[in-house]
C-alpha cells in the first residue's frame, strides 16, 4: 500500500518541474555514486587476488624466523617434528642475506637466498620461469635462478651465460673498515635459469643453494635464517601456527601469509576504506537534494495529505508513505548504479579496454572480480542514507494539521 502511493507521487506530474529536477538529480547522485564505488571496488578485489597469486609465488603459508636477531637454531629433531605436524605439507629451509652480484662491469645489490630441495615444494617459483631451468647446484657448484630484473642489471641470459658470476656475502661478525674487501666472502654461481613474477620480486631475488650461502656466511650447521613451511589446508593456519609455537618455544617468530606483507594488505584496505568514504559524501550530497525534493513534494500534496486524515490515515501511516518515497528514489538510483557497474565490469573482463600501463605485473590489464558482499554493504549504505534523508520531510508531512473546509 504504501508503495504504491510513493510509485504514484513518483509518476505524477507535479505543478512545478523543480520537484523533478530535484528527485532525478538525487537518482543520478546515487546512481554514479553506486556504479563509481562498486567498479572501484571490483578493481580492488582483483588488484588483492593478483598480489595474492604473485605473493603466494615467494611468500609460504607459515614462516619461522627468529624472534629477536637474524638467525635461528633448528636441530635435524625439531625439523622432524615440525614436518610430522597434521597440517604440514612439507618444509624447507632458508639461508638469506644481502649480497653484491658482479658480472666483469656490472653489478646489482641483490637477496641472496639459499634454499633447499624442498623449496618448489613449498612455493611455485619453479613454475614462473621464462627462461633455463631451476638448478641450484650444490655448495661446491651453486647453481643460481635469479629475476629477470637482475638479469638485466648484470646483463646476461641465464640460459646463455657463459661462466660463472662472482658473489659477494658478509662475513658474520666481520667489519673491517680499513679493507672492506676482507669483510666479505667471494663466491661463484652459475646462472641456470630465471623466474618472471612481479617488478619487486624479479628486480631483488637470486635464488641458489642453501649449503653455499651457509658456508659463505660461516653459519653453524644447524643455523638458518628462515624455516618456510607449506599447509596442507590453509583453512586451520591459526591452528597449525598455534602447534608451531608450542613445538620451537620461545626465541621464534611464525608468521602467516598475511603477516609476512601486513604492510601492503593494510594499505590496500586502508584504500578501500578511503573510497568508502567518498562514497559516503557523494551519498550526502544526494541526501540533500532528497531532502528538498521530498519537502517540495510533501508542500505539494498537502491537499492528499489532508484527504487521507480525513479517510482515517494515521500519521505514522503518511509517514511511511513519504519514507517509502524516499526509498523509491534510492531504489532507482541504485538499481541503475548495480546495472552500470556489472556492465563496466562485464566489459572490462570480456574486453579489457582499460589496460594496465607498466611492466610490473604479468597482465595488461586492470583485473575486476565481483564480490556480492560489496553489493550488499553498498546496497544498504543507500538505504540507510535514503531513510535518514526521507526521515525529516515524513515526519512534517505527518504532521500536517487536518483542517475540515466548507
Amino acid at each position: 500500500m504504501y508503495l504504491t502511493f510513493a510509485w504514484r507521487y513518483f509518476k505524477a506530474k507535479k505543478s512545478t518541474n523543480a520537484i523533478n529536477i530535484i528527485a532525478w538529480v538525487s537518482v543520478t547522485a546515487i546512481a554514479f555514486a553506486t556504479a563509481a564505488l562498486l567498479v572501484l571496488w571490483s578493481a580492488f578485489n582483483g588488484f588483492e587476488d593478483l598480489v595474492k597469486s604473485l605473493y603466494t609465488t615467494f611468500y609460504t603459508d607459515l614462516k619461522v624466523t627468529a624472534a629477536s636477531g637474524k638467525t635461528i637454531l633448528l636441530t635435524p629433531a625439531q625439523i622432524t617434528a615440525l614436518k610430522n605436524l597434521n597440517n604440514v605439507r612439507n618444509v624447507s629451509l632458508v639461508a638469506e642475506e644481502k649480497a653484491l652480484l658482479q658480472n666483469q662491469d656490472y653489478q646489482a645489490i641483490i637477496e641472496l637466498k639459499g634454499v633447499d630441495s624442498n623449496y618448489t615444494k613449498v612455493t611455485t617459483v619453479e613454475q614462473s620461469l621464462v627462461r633455463g631451468k631451476f638448478l641450484l647446484g650444490n655448495a661446491q657448484q651453486p647453481g643460481a635462478v635469479m629475476g629477470v630484473g637482475i638479469e638485466n642489471a648484470v646483463a646476461i641470459l641465464s640460459d646463455r651465460a657463459i661462466g660463472a658470476l662472482t658473489v659477494y656475502l658478509p662475513k658474520k661478525g666481520v667489519a673491517d673498515l680499513s679493507n672492506p674487501l676482507a669483510s666479505f666472502n667471494e663466491g661463484k654461481i652459475v646462472p641456470n635459469g630465471a623466474f618472471a613474477v612481479e617488478q619487486g620480486f624479479d628486480n631483488k631475488y637470486v635464488l641458489t643453494n642453501l649449503d653455499f650461502v651457509k658456508q659463505n656466511m660461516d653459519f653453524k650447521p644447524d643455523e638458518y635464517t628462515a624455516a618456510e613451511i607449506a599447509l596442507v589446508n590453509t583453512d586451520d593456519e591459526k591452528i597449525t601456527r598455534s602447534q608451531v609455537e608450542q613445538l620451537l618455544g620461545p626465541g621464534y617468530a611464525v608468521q602467516t601469509r598475511y603477516e609476512q606483507n601486513s604492510s601492503l594488505y593494510h594499505v590496500m584496505r586502508l584504500e578501500k576504506y578511503a573510497i568508502f568514504g567518498i562514497f559516503i559524501l557523494v551519498l550526502i550530497v544526494a541526501a540533500f537534494n532528497m531532502i528538498g525534493a521530498l519537502s517540495m513534494l510533501v508542500l505539494e500534496k498537502q491537499k492528499d495529505i489532508q484527504i487521507l486524515q480525513s479517510m482515517g490515515a494515521t500519521q505514522s501511516w503518511i509517514q511511511r508513505v513519504f519514507l517509502t518515497e524516499g526509498m523509491v528514489l534510492a531504489a532507482i538510483g541504485a538499481g541503475i548504479g548495480i546495472i552500470l557497474a556489472l556492465a563496466l565490469c562485464f566489459l572490462q573482463l570480456q574486453f579489457k579496454l582499460i589496460p594496465l600501463e607498466g611492466t610490473s605485473f604479468i597482465i595488461d590489464y586492470y583485473p575486476v572480480k565481483l564480490v556480492f558482499t560489496d553489493f550488499v554493504i553498498v546496497a544498504a549504505t543507500v538505504f540507510i542514507i535514503a531513510i535518514t534523508a526521507s526521515w525529516l520531510p515524513s515526519k512534517r508531512a505527518a504532521a500536517q494539521a487536518f483542517e475540515l473546509r466548507n
